[in-house]
């Protein structure tokens, strides 16, 4: 190899080396210029996970840097915020505490700081309430309220009757629980009692029902607010009531016209006359 040819491997092997040490050079550059201008504040995160109805110590929330413009509204940005009230849903490990997700600190804790001014909490205690859908009902759920009526056999009802009380309520909680099992089901033997989220004059309904006749929970999809037109149902009119099941059928194909055929021709008349004794009879055929 001639010297000319090794200058200039050496040369181009120079130049490559300084390319790649200025472009490491400019990347750490660019990098501590943008660490540099990055702004950020301290924001109140969860410490785990943390379920509805949580009442925040100092242990459930710390703080963590967050980029200033990445900051979602209602933040809490202090510890004492946060402090001391109660949490209105789920709030996972690392997720930014937000002010809206947190009652009052005037709210205190327990179930009472999950309830809406103006809004009651009435539990309804029997185990059949959520047994009836096999334990799928669960906090957070809406259902409708069913009252049961015993009556007599002679009465306009032959025996009793069943009646929407209410519709599409929340679940406030079922037995103690205020968030629903990771399994999404709750074994029906272990419940005894749900808590719904109603009104005062609807819980004034929930109390007499409850201690007149027996009531149960029909579950809604979660999105289904709209209130369904129901009427009573009573034994007597289910006694022979026999309902064959729904079926979207085809329309009946409308009948063919007939082709125009020649047109009827009416039918003879049949006289009987007298001429004296003599007796007969005149045919007379109509005109068409």
């Amino acid at each position: 190899m001639s010297i000319r040819t090794i200058a200039m491997v050496f040369l181009a092997l120079l130049s490559g080396a300084s390319m790649a040490v200025g472009v490491m050079r400019a990347n750490r550059a660019n990098a501590r210029g943008a660490a540099e201008g990055l702004e950020t504040v301290q924001v109140a995160v969860a410490a785990a996970d943390l379920a509805r109805g949580t009442q925040l110590t100092a242990d459930h929330v710390r703080l963590c840097d967050w980029p200033k413009s990445l900051v979602p509204k209602g933040a809490v940005l202090k510890l004492e915020e946060a402090v001391g009230r109660v949490t209105g849903g789920q709030i996972l490990a690392g997720e930014p505490v937000l002010q809206q997700k947190l009652t009052s600190k005037q709210a205190g804790g327990g179930l009472a700081a999950l309830i809406p001014v103006g809004m009651r909490a009435y539990t309804i205690q029997a185990s059949r309430v959520a047994s009836n859908v096999a334990g799928f009902i669960l906090p957070g759920n809406r259902v409708d309220v069913l009252l049961n009526l015993r009556g007599n056999r002679d009465d306009e009802t032959g025996g009793g009757s069943t009646t929407t009380l209410l519709q599409a309520v929340e679940v406030l909680a079922v037995d103690q629980r205020l968030e629903a099992p990771e399994e999404d089901k709750v074994n029906p033997r272990e419940t005894s009692s749900v808590t719904l989220l109603v009104s005062p004059a609807q819980a004034a309904l929930l109390d007499l029902g409850q201690n007149m006749g027996q009531m149960t929970l029909s579950l809604r999809n979660p999105e289904d607010a709209a209130e369904a037109a129901t009427e009573p149902t009573t034994v007597a009119d289910i006694r022979f009531r026999q309902e064959k099941p729904l079926r979207e059928t085809a329309p009946a194909p409308a009948p063919a016209a007939d082709a125009p055929g020649p047109p009827a021709r009416s039918a003879a008349l049949s006289f009987v006359t007298l001429r004296g004794t003599t007796r007969g009879r005149v045919h007379v055929t109509p005109l068409q």
